[in-house]
C-alpha cells in the first residue's frame, strides 16, 4: 500500500511497519521509545509516522496495556508564579517522558472539589495524578481521598503516606535572612505570603528560625498576598519606621519577587535608595527579577527539578515500583544588586 492510500483512511500500525519496512514490533518499541533500536530504523519509523499522519490508538492501547499514557494534574492557585511554573514544569517532563496531561484547576477547594476533580481524571483512564497544593485547604480535602491510581503531592507538608516533592522552603528563607545578617544587617523585616499558604509559613518559619539561632529581634511580619500592590502597601508602612535615624532595621526578606517588586516602588516613593537605605531580598527569581531597579538579590527555586521528580516518581509508581523517600530540593540564593552592607547612621 502507497502512503497516499494509506491517508484514505486513518493509518494503522501496519501501514507505518509497511512504508518502514519493519516489524510491527519495531514500530511499538520506536513509538514508546524502547532503547533496542537502532538509530536508522528509528529515524524510518519516525519518518513513516510524519508520512502518513500516524496516531496511537490511545483506547486500544489501554485495553491491552492498561495504561493510557496521560497523567493527570489537579492544581490550586495556579494563577500565581510558583503553581503555574510548577505546572509548566511538569508538562515539560511529561512530554519528554513520553506522555500527554489531562489538567483541573480548582480556584476554591474543599473535600467535594477534590474528590470531583479525582473522579473526572480517573473517569479519564489517567495512569496517575500530580496534585498541586500549596494550601492548607488543599492538604486537608486530600487526607482520607481514595485514588484508584498512584497519585504524588507537591506540597511543603507532608500529605498521610503519599509521595510528596518540595523545594526546602524553610531552608530558602534562613539563606536569605542569613545572607542579609551576614552583610552586617541588625535583624530583617518579613512580609510574608497569605498566612494559609504552606511555602508562605514555611518561609515565616525559616526567617525567625535564623533571626533566633542569631540572637536577632524578629519583629512582627507584615502579611502580604503575593501580589505587588501588597508590597506597596507594605513598604508604605515599613518607610517611616527605615528613615527614622533612631531605627536599627535596614534589611528586608519579602516571600516573593513580586511583593518585592512592589516595595521597591513604595521607598523609591519615600525617598528611599534600594540598596543604599535598605538591601532587600526575594523569592522565586522569576525570570523579571533580573531586570528589577536594582537587580533583585533572590533565591531560586528549581521548577524543571519539580516537575522531573514528580513525572519521574508517578511513573515509577504506575509501573508497579515503590518512589524512593524524596529529600526536599534545596533552593539557591542569587546575589545582585538590591543587597548591601547597611551604611552608617
Amino acid at each position: 500500500m502507497t502512503a497516499k492510500a494509506a491517508l484514505a483512511r486513518l493509518p494503522v500500525m501496519a501501514d507505518v511497519a509497511r512504508l518502514a519496512g519493519v516489524s510491527h514490533q519495531t514500530v511499538s518499541r520506536v513509538i514508546n521509545d524502547h532503547p533496542n533500536v537502532n538509530a536508522e530504523t528509528r529515524a524510518r519509523v519516525k519518518h513513516a509516522i510524519i508520512q502518513l499522519g500516524y496516531r496511537r490508538n490511545t483506547a486500544a492501547r489501554t485495553l491491552v496495556t492498561r495504561q493510557s499514557g496521560i497523567l493527570g494534574v489537579i492544581s490550586v492557585g495556579g494563577s500565581h508564579f510558583g503553581p503555574a511554573s510548577t505546572i509548566f514544569a511538569i508538562a515539560e517532563a511529561a512530554r519528554a517522558g513520553g506522555y500527554f496531561l489531562n489538567f483541573v484547576s480548582l480556584r476554591g477547594v474543599d473535600r467535594s472539589q477534590m474528590r470531583a476533580a479525582l473522579g473526572h481524571l480517573m473517569d479519564a483512564a489517567v495512569d496517575g495524578i500530580v496534585v498541586i497544593a500549596p494550601v492548607d485547604a488543599a492538604i486537608d480535602s486530600l487526607r482520607g481521598q481514595a485514588a484508584d491510581v498512584p497519585v504524588v503531592v507537591v506540597a511543603a507538608s507532608g500529605v498521610g503516606s503519599e509521595t510528596r516533592v518540595a523545594v526546602d522552603q524553610v531552608a530558602g528563607a534562613r539563606i536569605a535572612t542569613r545572607h542579609l545578617l551576614d552583610l552586617g544587617h541588625q535583624t530583617v523585616f518579613h512580609i510574608s505570603g497569605p498566612s494559609d499558604w504552606l511555602d508562605a509559613s514555611s518561609r515565616v518559619r525559616g526567617w525567625r528560625t535564623e533571626l533566633e539561632a542569631g540572637g536577632r529581634v524578629a519583629y512582627d511580619v507584615i502579611e502580604g498576598d503575593w501580589s505587588a500592590n501588597s508590597g506597596y502597601q507594605a513598604g508604605r508602612r515599613l518607610a517611616p519606621r527605615l528613615k527614622s535615624e533612631l531605627d536599627d532595621v535596614t534589611a528586608v526578606f519579602v516571600a516573593n519577587d513580586q511583593m518585592a517588586l512592589g516595595l521597591i516602588r513604595a521607598f523609591h516613593e519615600e525617598g528611599l535608595v534600594v540598596p543604599r537605605d535598605v538591601s532587600i531580598v526575594g523569592f522565586d527569581d522569576q525570570p523579571e527579577a533580573g531586570h528589577f531597579l536594582p537587580p533583585l538579590t533572590t533565591i531560586r527555586q528549581d521548577f524543571a527539578a519539580i516537575g522531573r521528580r514528580c513525572v519521574s516518581a508517578l511513573i515509577e509508581k504506575v509501573r508497579g515500583g515503590e518512589a524512593a523517600p524524596l529529600s526536599p530540593i534545596e533552593p539557591e540564593l542569587i546575589i545582585r544588586a538590591s543587597t548591601a552592607p547597611p551604611r552608617s547612621r
